[in-house]
């Protein structure tokens, strides 16, 4: 992930033993990465099960909120794809019933948001 990309906040790619290393005690049994991004403090994972929010607040990043999202919760999602001279790819999920997105992540063009389209639409629509 470049550095202007990581200054604007989008996220960029992790690889999955990367994030199994730090967030491996977070996961079920049978459980597994299957991708996973990184925004300045930030990280978000994709796995076979459920979608893993993970969020760094305050100044000193001490505390650390994990929130865990049920495919099955989430209702719809969207992903808009960079244009020419964007910087970024937005990923938008809505949670149960929410009228606005619950979730929105920005993608750095390093990231092919095809695949995430994928992988969500493969665990949602199960």
């Amino acid at each position: 992930m470049g550095l202007f990309s990581a200054l604007l906040g989008n996220a960029g790619a992790v690889s999955p033993e990367e994030l199994l290393k730090k967030y491996g005690l977070l996961l079920t049994d049978n459980e597994q990465i299957e991708l996973g991004f990184k925004l300045i403090r930030d990280t978000f994972i994709f796995t076979n099960k459920r979608l893993i929010l993970i969020e760094v607040q305050g100044i000193t990043g001490s505390k650390v909120e994990y929130k865990s999202i049920s495919y099955k919760s989430i209702s719809r999602f969207s992903v808009e794809t960079a244009g020419t001279f964007e910087l970024d790819a937005e990923l938008k999920i809505w949670v149960s019933s929410e009228q606005e997105p619950s979730i929105r992540k920005q993608f750095s063009k390093s990231v092919n948001v095809y695949e995430v389209q994928r992988l969500l639409a493969y665990y949602v629509l199960k």
